[in-house]
């Protein structure tokens, strides 16, 4: 049993130092690997990532593992760079993530005793709070998008208990500000609509949290049917859809439900 899984590490360090030795060619000797910086690859980065999420929801692991190694390829690229800029390498990345995981798992490599997934998510807050983070929100990267933002905030602030006891209430709020937005819908001060409609959104964002639902999953695969809905529309429209009327399209999208669904 030793042996197989000592074989087993062998070929996946075997296949990851191949990765090292390609990339060190690649910046040694190709025009446009040589000419890349951190900020060049960092859209190219972003690109990758929603490729590999588009993968995940598509659930094909053929392209899993391709996208998987496109962004091994990256972060390989991204400590290159820093090793020829004489500021880390990739041993010093892998060593850095080795020592916080081991940190921040004191129930695996320390004393400490947990009972669930939230004790473990609760201790990690209260680590990070102690290495000198001045507040549980500031590990959420300004750039992220705003639904995925607002998810990872109020998953967080949960883990300092900073949330409803119960699902009720978290629905009670909803109905609160929808009541709200309609106080002020036809109001015309544009702004405090905006600001209406936004804590809407971020208290429906919450309950789904509750519900264990990903708002962000959740709204892409109904992006994705829609789009499949409207394209079938189009494929199957006897006229242009601009002198189509609603009732006419309405009709084929409820046919796109029946076939696609």
């Amino acid at each position: 049993m030793n042996n197989n899984l000592d074989d087993d590490r062998n070929v996946k360090a075997t296949a990851f130092v191949r990765l090292l030795d390609i990339m060190n060619d690649l910046r040694e000797k190709c025009p446009w690997d040589m000419n890349q910086t951190n900020d060049s690859l960092r859209i190219l980065t972003i690109e990758e990532t929603y490729e590999l999420s588009d993968a995940i929801l598509n659930k094909k692991n053929d392209d899993i593992k391709e996208e998987i190694g496109d962004l091994m390829l990256h972060m390989v690229f991204y400590a290159r760079i820093g090793e020829e800029q004489g500021v880390f390498n990739i041993a010093d990345a892998l060593n850095s993530i080795c020592e916080k995981l081991i940190k921040r798992h004191p129930h695996i490599y320390g004393s400490v005793q947990v009972k669930s997934e939230e004790d473990v998510k609760k201790n990690w807050e209260q680590i990070k709070l102690s290495e000198g983070k001045k507040s549980v929100l500031s590990g959420v990267p300004v750039g992220l998008p705003a639904m995925v933002k607002a998810y990872r905030m109020q998953e967080k602030t949960a883990q300092v208990g900073f949330e409803w006891k119960e699902k009720s209430d978290v629905w009670a709020k909803v109905e609160e500000e929808i009541n709200e937005f309609k106080e002020v819908s036809d109001s015309g001060d544009t702004q405090r609509i905006e600001e209406e409609f936004g804590d809407i959104l971020f208290s429906l964002i919450n309950y789904a949290r509750y519900e264990g639902i990903n708002p962000e999953t959740a709204l892409e695969r109904v992006n994705r049917k829609f789009k499949y809905r409207f394209e079938f529309i189009e494929e199957n429209a006897d006229q242009p859809l601009k002198d189509m009327s609603l009732e006419q399209m309405d009709a084929l999208w409820l046919k796109a439900k029946m076939v696609l669904d």
